[in-house]
């Protein structure tokens, strides 16, 4: 059985993070660092023994272009699919200070910008909201008439600034949606704020309230979800974007059973009409889901498309 087909390491390329898919890689080839550094070597790539174990560890990631071509190369010699492990390490992630994780304003994440910049700017406050997520488990619902049904939200958040006592969430409709129709709903560890809507662009901006204000490294868990409006042709995709890092994001998608798509992948991107660095084929399971999980995540679009026919 090739490595690849072992079901732990297929789970670990599936799902990541990178340095547990590298780690389950080499043990499942049975090789020592030594071994895997001369391998390379033999490739003409010089990583030292050292960098190999942070990377197996998480301490460090490979980004630097002689690293990347290593982690090109280690697919190779690991008999890996290819871009199984690139795929895995996402855009670069820029260099920051130390508990202050690298934000990208939101214009960036949605089309059009401007859309953006004008409801925040009808919101008092920094662009900022001075959290980031930790851990994001979220759920989305598809209908019998092939229309979003509505998103819920678990966050796990971290402040990293102090005073922090609101959060941002942004939701955009399909195309054709009466975005004036969409409910919010602010259920745990929260209170509804100020709600502005854009209709031209389908983009609505919620002010989710925390009940307290947070210090620089306090945490707060944080349950919302929106009920979505319908739309003149049926949803093909879901796509959430993050403006600053976050640890880990789960995403599931479940559908009617009478109205099943007949593909699904994932992909994430860097910004709304960039192609994908990222993409995979999803399988439905037996409750008509599909899922995603994904692991030290830099700003960026993350999601799941589907086809009809």
């Amino acid at each position: 059985m090739p490595p690849a087909d072992l079901p732990e390491l297929a789970a670990a390329l599936r799902t990541g993070p990178f340095h547990l898919a590298l780690r389950t890689a080499i043990a499942a080839r049975g090789l020592a660092l030594q071994r895997v550094q001369q391998r390379l070597a033999q490739r003409g790539v010089h990583v030292g023994v050292t960098s190999l174990s942070y990377w197996q560890q998480g301490r460090r990631r490979p980004e630097r272009p002689e690293s990347l071509r290593a982690v090109r190369v280690l697919e190779e010699l690991l008999e890996l699919p290819e871009h199984s492990l690139t795929r895995l390490l996402g855009p670069r992630q820029p260099a920051v200070e130390a508990g202050s994780p690298a934000v990208r304003p939101y214009r960036d994440l949605i089309a059009p910008a401007t859309a953006v910049d004008g409801l925040l700017a009808d919101l008092a406050g920094p662009r900022d909201t001075g959290l980031h997520t930790i851990t994001h488990i979220e759920r989305i619902r598809v209908g019998a008439d092939r229309q979003l049904l509505r998103r819920d939200s678990q966050h796990a958040l971290r402040a990293h600034r102090d005073g922090t006592d609101r959060y941002l969430a942004l939701y955009q409709g399909d195309p054709g949606c009466d975005i004036g129709l969409v409910r919010v709903r602010a259920e745990e560890n929260c209170r509804p704020g100020r709600v502005r809507r854009d209709p031209a662009a389908n983009l609505l901006i919620a002010e989710l309230l925390l009940d307290r204000r947070l210090r620089t490294g306090e945490t707060h868990l944080l349950g919302y979800g929106f009920d979505d409006a319908p739309a003149p042709l049926p949803s093909t995709e879901y796509v959430r974007g993050f403006n600053s890092g976050a640890g880990q994001y789960v995403l599931q998608v479940t559908f009617h059973p009478d109205a099943l798509p007949v593909r699904c992948h994932r992909f994430a991107t860097r910004s709304p009409g960039h192609p994908p660095y990222e993409t995979e084929e999803l399988t439905l399971d037996g409750h008509h889901c599909v899922h995603l999980v994904a692991s030290a995540l830099s700003p960026c679009l993350i999601g799941v498309r589907w086809d009809w026919e």
